[in-house]
This record gives structure tokens, sequence and C-alpha cells, in this order.
């Protein structure tokens, strides 16, 4: 299938990892399965996994080989494209022996969209303690995907309704925060916040609202200098090559309703100055976008669940709304290639 239109049908598949197998994952692979798709879904992890599961929930579900994959897809189908389990799993029942697999489904994916037969990868969660206790140094998705591809820096960016909060540092220590933030890195997370908004999500003129890192944002440098010295010098400079930036802005007013009206995204420092109000808005809904790759992917916004893995009452929120954001993020991409509007 073609990428140069936007509509679904000439979309190609995405891929969803199961992240940990034995997490919720699989099954929430297999709910997601019930409805019909426009594009095809082909599910890179071991089949046998997902028939397991699906038997477990009493729910119907067709495995079709990943390149059979039909467009629509009906419900109650899925497409595969395997890779074995090291040893058989359990819902909630975590084994390091399965941690390369882990891996491997998501190198299957990235591979797939690199080599052009995806038009996006949807990752559901993994187990980071599991995957470190196995012998594999691993911090997040996203820093094994900038590792996997080649990149210096991405962005995570999370999504629900009308909000979207970028950050400028991710899965570090409060005490390390600051002296990640330089002039340098917090340069290239602006161009990529910026960057990304036009190619994928169609935004001409972005706008970004850029928190301080302080409270207050520094109080003109009484509770902090990162403000006077490093923010504020950065969005200066690039506001003088045309960027809409608005900032630093104190975090505990910028998420009112009148001053997210005026913006685009918010750009927060660090993870939980952020994401809590951006999950509290939107639980259940949220969605992990991954800004600077040369591919797209995006996520749920929670965790592998193991005490709910395989009883039926994970909620296929999240995932349904990643697919959703994946599907737009491959549609503006396939126009803009196309050189439509």
């Amino acid at each position: 299938m073609s990428t140069s239109s936007s509509s679904s049908a000439d979309l190609l598949p995405l891929a969803f990892t199961a992240g940990e197998p034995a997490g919720i994952g699989p099954e929430l692979l297999v709910q997601l399965a019930q409805q019909p798709s426009p594009v095809p879904r082909v599910a890179v992890t071991d089949p046998e996994l997902l028939q397991q599961r699906a038997d477990l929930l009493g729910l119907p579900l067709r495995l079709t080989p990943a390149d059979e994959a039909r467009s629509p897809q009906p419900a109650g189908e899925l497409a595969v494209l395997p890779v074995p389990l090291t040893v058989p799993s359990r819902p909630g029942q975590l084994d390091a022996r399965n941690a390369a697999h882990v891996l491997a489904t998501l190198d299957a994916a990235i591979d797939g969209c690199v080599e052009g037969r995806f038009a996006a990868m949807v990752t559901a969660p993994v187990h980071k303690g599991i995957l470190n206790e196995a012998g594999h140094a691993f911090s997040g998705h996203t820093e094994y995907l900038a590792q996997r591809l080649g990149v210096d820096q991405v962005v995570m960016m999370l999504a629900c309704d009308d909000l979207r909060v970028a950050l400028v540092t991710t899965h570090l220590p409060l005490r390390q925060v600051a002296d990640a933030i330089t002039p340098a890195t917090l340069e290239q997370v602006l161009r990529i916040v910026h960057h990304d908004l036009q190619r994928n999500l169609g935004r001409t003129q972005p706008r970004l609202a850029v928190l301080g890192l302080n409270p207050h944002a520094g109080e003109g440098g009484h509770l902090g200098r990162e403000e006077v010295e490093i923010i504020q010098p950065c969005l200066e400079r690039l506001r003088g090559e045309g960027l809409k930036l608005l900032g630093p802005l104190p975090a505990d007013t910028a998420f009112t309703p009148p001053a997210l009206a005026r913006c685009d995204v918010v750009v927060a420092m660090y993870h939980d100055q952020g994401l809590p109000v951006l999950k509290h808005r939107g639980f259940g809904r949220a969605v992990n976008i991954t800004l600077g790759l040369p591919i797209l992917r995006t996520s749920v916004d929670h965790g592998t669940a193991l005490d709910l893995a395989g009883t039926g009452r994970a909620d296929v929120g999240s995932l349904e709304e990643a697919m959703r954001q994946a599907l737009t993020l491959a549609r503006s991409r396939a126009a803009a290639r196309a050189g439509q509007p």
C-alpha cells in the first residue's frame, strides 16, 4: 500500500508491540481486535501468547500472517509478525528470561517502520525493572528508540483531549534535573517540538508554552537562576528566528484554561512537573508520542498492571487512543509527503 494519500485505506499497517508478556499488553491487543479497523493492525509478539490470552478472556480472535493483513480489518482479527517467547508466560508472573523477547519485539517493529512496511508503531507497556534485572540497560521506550535509531535527542510528549505536554528531561532523579537542563539541550528540545508539530500535526505556526524550572519561574532569580541564565536567553534567541514561544511561565498557573488557550503544547522541564496535570485530566485516554524520531511512535500512558493481567478488567481506552493518534500522525505525514494541505 502507498502512503501517498491521507486516507486510511492508503496507509501502511500499524505495528503493535505487546510489551511485557506477563502484563496487560497482550490482552489489550486482543481487546483492541474486537473492533474493526480502517487499517491493518499487526501484533509484533508471540501468536500463542495472544491466543492463550484470548482464550482466557473468552474473546474471539483470528490470527493471520502479517503479509496477509486485510484493509479494512474486520472485528476479531489481528495480523501477527511472530516473535517467539523464550519461555511460556503466565499473567502477572514476571520472568527475566523473556526480557530478550520484549526487546526483540521492539526491534522488529522499529525495523518494519524504517523499511517502510509499517506506517507507525504503537507500544504496550514494558517492565523496566525486569529488563534491567535481565542485564539490559533500559530506562524507557523513549531512550531505547533514540539509541536504536541513532538519534541524539528525542522528546517525550503526552497528549489527551486538547492538552499536550512535552518534556525537556524524562526519567531522571530530581537531583539531576537542573544539571541536565543546558542551553544546548533546551534549544534542541524546543526545535524538535516545533518541527514535529509542523510536520506531524499540521501546525504551521505552533505555539509553545515553556515552563520555568523553579517555583514562580525563579521569581526574577530569587528562587533559582536557571530561568535567568538558561531558559530566558534560549527563548529570546529562538524567538528571533520566528518561533512562537511563551515563557518561562510559572508551572502553578500555566495549566489554567486561559493559559492553555494560548498554546498548542506545554513544554515542562521535568517528568513530574507536567505529567500529573495531564494524567489527572485524561488518565486512560492519554497517549505518549515520541518526537524527533525518523519514524512515528505512540504508546499507552500506563504501566504493565500485573495485578490486572488475565482478569479481563484492563481498560483498553489508552491503547485505542494511541492507535487513533498514530493514524492521525500517519495521515498528516502522508499528506505532507504528497504535498497536500
